[in-house]
């Protein structure tokens, strides 16, 4: 197959001036880029290199491909970015990997999915949303327990999300919100902080999707409330075990499992994504947050996971491009 590579490069964007230091954070690396298009080629695939924003725009329109597979995270501060390109490639009839535009806006929208999850009956911290710097001083604070987390709603990757934002009081989250606001442009999110293990799902396939593996991220150094913050993820190796597969007990990684297939069905994920999970003093896996759209570089969880369990990169790209395929008649690979 003739395969469309679209994606956002971190050296092609200028940032704002005035911008968060971590607003390039979602994007990807040359090297990613060169990953994937080679476990392509070892395929018997030909490739074509996208790229995103008006560039993507000008080769979908040039090229002819069979396929494009997308890991573009999109353009500007919208709360729909994640959505741009596959939008443009339904426009066109083109096939694509991945989620579609309404699963991927939904799910860069971190309230709203808790919302669906929790209505879903999958249990997930309480929270509270700030829209603007205004509401501050009228906000309701009751109902929350503390400590609590603060994050942009509208971000992945860690952004915005650092060792500054656990905060223990409502004054605390006073300032940090307001700081936040101002620097992100987008409403936070005050979670509940459930203090225990983090452990981040790898779900792959469609009917039905599949759990690839459960991996616990241990911090190296024993902390009260650890966060798996952009510090740690920029400094994994020395901050952070990875523990595949998690020595949990047995029936907390079979609900943390049943509750990552029933999420990925819910919010309508297709091919793959990575899902994150708290299991707090009482053993119960709180939804965390979902990633439609997970990282493909060899630094990502979810290919540190696969890599872990057995899997070779090329394997894995693989069997992603394998279910795209089934949803797609007119697309043939050759077995």
């Amino acid at each position: 197959m003739r395969i469309g590579l679209a994606y956002d490069l971190k050296e092609v964007i200028n940032p704002e001036a005035d911008g968060p230091e971590d607003a390039l954070e979602e994007y990807d690396s040359g090297e990613t880029i060169d990953l994937i298009s080679t476990a392509f080629k070892s395929a018997g695939h030909s490739v074509v290199n996208m790229g995103g924003g008006a560039d993507f725009l000008l080769n979908i329109l040039r090229e002819r491909v069979d396929l494009v597979f997308n890991i573009a995270e999109g353009r500007g501060n919208y709360r729909s970015r994640e959505a741009q390109v596959p939008s443009v490639l339904e426009m066109l009839d083109i096939p694509y990997s991945g989620s579609d535009p309404q699963c991927l806006a939904i799910c860069l929208d971190k309230p709203l999915t808790k919302q669906l999850v929790k209505d879903a009956g999958i249990p997930t911290p309480a929270w509270h949303v700030i829209d603007t710097p205004e509401q501050l001083s009228a906000a309701s604070w009751k109902g929350l327990a503390y400590p609590a987390i603060i994050k942009p709603a509208y971000e992945g990757s860690s952004k915005g999300i650092h060792v500054g934002s656990l905060v223990s009081n409502p004054e605390e989250a006073l300032e940090v919100v307001g700081r936040l606001i101002k620097c992100y442009r987008q409403p936070m999110m005050l979670e509940e902080f459930i203090a225990g293990d983090e452990v981040t799902v790898g779900v792959v396939g469609n009917t039905p999707p599949a759990v690839l593996g459960m991996m616990r991220i241990v911090p190296k150094k024993k902390v009260d409330h650890f966060v798996y913050s952009l510090e740690v993820k920029r400094d994994y190796l020395e901050m952070v075990d990875y523990e595949c597969p998690a020595r949990l007990e047995e029936d907390v990684l079979a609900e943390i499992a049943a509750s990552s297939l029933k999420a990925f069905t819910v919010l309508g994920c297709r091919d793959f994504a990575r899902l994150d999970f708290r299991v707090g003093p009482d053993r119960i896996p709180y939804f965390i947050e979902v990633n439609p759209l997970p990282g493909l570089g060899t630094y990502s969880d979810l290919i540190i996971m696969a890599l872990k369990l057995g899997w070779r990169y090329e394997e894995l790209i693989d069997t992603i491009l394998r279910a795209v395929v089934k949803r797609y008649p007119q697309c043939v690979l050759a077995r």
